[in-house]
């Protein structure tokens, strides 16, 4: 059989595609004048994929989607919302798109970087909330930094 003939099929995992979304999301942040970090424990207890303060303290939160059985089973996003001024699906150029809710911001992303599709409505924090979230950010930036 001449090499030509053949394929080679490439299967992702579902965490891979993840891995994949993610990196991508947090270049597009960094490209956009923002420090990300990923795997985000909240005050309420919940895990934002992605996390990102802005040039000017905005704070920017990505759940991140690797396919249709992600999105349907996972409905925790929406509890997000209360510690970021603006919220984002990230999700890959495969993923079926029309069926995430109107509202949150979309970025498309891939292991090289990423595009803001739709731009996030925002919402600012309080004062005092922004504080302490950016105040926790900062700790949990710190203590990774230092976990080599």
């Amino acid at each position: 059989m001449a090499a030509d003939d053949e394929s080679v099929v490439f299967t992702i995992t579902r965490p891979e595609v993840t891995g994949v979304v993610t990196r991508g999301a947090a270049k597009l942040f960094l490209a956009l004048g923002y420090s990300p970090l990923a795997e985000v424990t909240l005050p309420n207890g919940r895990r934002a994929d992605l996390m990102a303060i802005g040039p000017r303290g905005q704070i920017a939160i990505a759940e991140v989607k690797s396919g249709l059985e992600d999105y349907r089973t996972d409905k925790k996003w929406a509890e997000y919302a209360p510690y970021c001024d603006a919220f984002y699906f990230a999700v890959d150029a495969d993923f079926p798109r029309q069926i995430l809710p109107l509202g949150p911001g979309l970025i498309v992303a891939d292991g090289f970087g990423g595009a803001v599709i739709v731009e996030a409505p925002v919402t600012p924090l309080a004062s005092s909330r922004r504080r302490a979230l950016t105040l926790a950010f900062a700790r949990l930036a710190a203590a990774r930094a230092l976990a080599f």
